[in-house]
């Protein structure tokens, strides 16, 4: 599962036995350009491609995969994929909205999505 926006990835390898996380961020800081009135251009910043690609990178090895976030980048990354590396692009289950949530969220939102067992809570006594 990764979570993205346009200035980190954090991406989480899960299986039956537990879960590992990875933070990726891009090379170059995150900048916000504002757009002029008549001025050429759409005054967003172009994807980071060299991002997309660290991040495709750390997906080699996962199965299926679920790409969440809370603007564009998500997309981005799953056009990226798609445009580049089609292995990886086969695996990719879904591409979802999702704000900023917590890693125990994200965990718990993959495990339901995945249909993986959540955590068994033992009862007091």
């Amino acid at each position: 599962m990764v979570w993205i926006d346009h200035s980190q990835a954090r991406i989480f390898h899960l299986g039956l036995s537990g879960s590992d996380e990875i933070t990726l961020h891009p090379q170059m800081a995150t900048r916000h350009l504002h757009h002029k009135a008549n001025a050429v251009g759409s005054g967003h910043a172009a994807p980071d491609k060299a991002f997309y690609a660290e991040v495709s990178k750390a997906l080699d090895d996962a199965g299926e995969i679920l790409l969440i976030g809370p603007a564009s980048a998500k997309t981005e990354l799953a056009n990226h994929i798609r445009a580049n590396a089609p292995d990886i692009a086969k695996r990719i289950a879904a591409v979802e909205a999702a704000d900023h949530p917590a890693d125990a969220e994200i965990i718990a939102y993959a495990k339901r999505h995945f249909k993986l067992p959540l955590p068994r809570v033992q009862a007091p006594g």
